[in-house]
This record gives structure tokens, sequence and C-alpha cells, in this order.
């Protein structure tokens, strides 16, 4: 047995084919081809695949798909302009917010949920912000940084940014 459920994802209505015990992160990854939502855990403890829920930071391994009907998704392919980076993603990369990227996504839609309700948060908010979400590489220090320059940024506070051709180190 199926339910229709209707939804925009990143713009785009969308009317899926579900079965009851289907989660968000599977009708994002598999119905959609939306990959950029990763799964990590499946236990909702490692933030892999959050993705904002109207306008709210979801981890969508624990969020039944059918639970999402009349929402607005969107997942880390949404975020950013056309053709372009969203300042929380260009963060990342400018001050080096990544190494393996595996929690990137999550990382990035959580920031998002964050600068949408908090536009100059401190260390101790953005730290508290990003607590359910795990990343085994960065000691989150330039997470941090990352999150703090996107919000100067969308603040238009213009920070200065690496010049992308220059080595890295």
């Amino acid at each position: 047995m199926t339910h229709e459920v209707a939804l925009v994802v990143n713009g785009v209505a969308r009317t899926v084919a579900v079965e009851p015990r289907k989660m968000l992160v599977q009708l994002l990854r598999e119905d959609l081809g939306l990959t950029g939502t990763h799964v990590g855990c499946d236990t909702s403890q490692c933030g892999a695949c959050t993705v904002l829920v109207d306008g709210r930071a979801v981890k969508s391994c624990t969020m039944l798909a059918v639970q999402a009907d009349g929402s607005a998704v969107t997942t880390i392919e949404g975020l950013a302009p056309e053709g372009g980076l969203h300042p929380i993603q260009n963060a990342f990369w400018e001050h080096h917010g990544l190494q393996c990227g595996f929690c990137t996504p999550g990382m990035i839609m959580c920031a998002a949920d964050l600068l949408q309700r908090e536009s100059d948060p401190d260390d101790a908010t953005v730290r508290h912000a990003i607590e359910g979400n795990f990343c085994r590489c960065t000691g989150y220090h330039n997470i941090v940084k990352s999150i703090q320059a996107a919000a100067a940024d969308m603040r238009g506070e213009g920070v200065a940014t690496a010049d992308a051709s220059a080595p890295q180190g």
C-alpha cells in the first residue's frame, strides 16, 4: 500500500508514491536522485542527512516521508543559486570547513537553519547549533570559523576571501 506525498523540493513541486515506512532521506536519494543528502548512521546520531523542512533543520533519516506531505524541503542541492555557491558553501570552501566532505552537507544545512535565526552567532551558539552533527576529520574549529564567516558575508560585512589559486596548507 502506497501513499501519495506532495511536497516542494528545492522549489519544485513533486508528488511521489511512497510506502508508509519510507524515510524522507530515502525519498530524496532513491526516488528523486538527490544524493547530496548523505546517509550516515540511520539513527539520528550523525546529522549527515540534515535537510531543511519548512525552513527548519531536520534529520531526514528519522522523518517519515509521509510526514513531509505538504512541506517545503531544501536539500544541499537546492541551497545555492543556479550556477553559484551559497555564502555558507563558499565559506566552508574558503575557510577549510571540510576535509573528507561526508558530514559537510548536513553541517551546511544545519548552519543555514541557524543563520536564518541568528545573524551574528558567537562560538558557543554555533557549537550548540551543530552539536547534533558529527565530523570525524576536522575538530570543528574551521567549521565554526566557516559558519561565522558566512554569517558576516550574509550580513554584508564583506570578509576577505582566500585566493583559490594560492597553495593550501
